[in-house]
């Protein structure tokens, strides 16, 4: 797996995924990293110490938080061609990020779907849980709870997972789980159409 350039914050036992590409730059060229493009239900942004409602076309900037609630869902634009879809109970922090570069980003609790369109360059993207850290190589995937795990699926790419010592390939149509903290990650199965839908589902993404 290659090394990746990521935050300084530390995470414990944190998660990483990483859409591989050109390196991830150190500085960002614009103070907006994105903006909200779809908001339902109760969807906070935490700046700096303000917290107030995100809604459609509020601006993203680096660390700012977002947070959504019961049966409430957000889908965030960064960069000019990558969207991230955020489920019900879900904070994420968007750390950094720049347009064809990557970042790097922090899934605290809930589950997510990073998404651009296939044949684009890939980005260097760091994902951060505190669940474990994975590697991901793909344009397309799903992660967080799933069927009482928590799981990485790839829809697009392939992923590279590693943890407890142990590293995985992925490709598309697999997806690999944890069980528990610290757990080596399982090996890759392919996800059955229904499976898809639930995980999909709980962004509030049809498939």
């Amino acid at each position: 797996m290659r090394k990746m350039l990521v935050s300084r914050r530390v995470v414990v036992g944190g998660l990483l995924l990483t859409a591989a590409g050109g390196g991830v730059a150190t500085s960002w060229a614009s103070p907006s990293l994105g903006e909200a493009t779809e908001v339902r239900g109760d969807v906070r942004r935490k700046q700096a110490k303000k917290d107030d409602p995100l809604t459609v076309g509020s601006q993203l900037f680096e660390n700012d938080s977002v947070r959504t609630n019961v049966e409430s869902y957000a889908t965030l634009n960064l960069g000019t061609d990558t969207r991230v879809l955020l489920g019900a109970e879900t904070e994420l922090l968007v750390d950094s990020f720049i347009a064809g570069q990557g970042g790097t980003l922090e899934l605290g609790t809930g589950r997510m779907v990073f998404d651009r369109p296939e044949g684009l360059p890939k980005v260097d993207v760091a994902v951060r849980t505190a669940f474990g850290m994975i590697g991901v190589r793909g344009t397309k995937f799903f992660c967080g709870p799933s069927r009482a795990a928590f799981a990485v699926f790839v829809e697009h790419g392939s992923v590279s997972v590693a943890r407890g010592g142990v590293t995985r390939i992925v490709a598309a149509g697999q997806g690999v789980e944890f069980h528990h903290r610290g757990d080596a990650p399982s090996e890759p199965i392919n996800w059955g159409e229904p499976r898809i839908r639930e995980a999909y589902a709980s962004v509030g993404l049809t498939r």
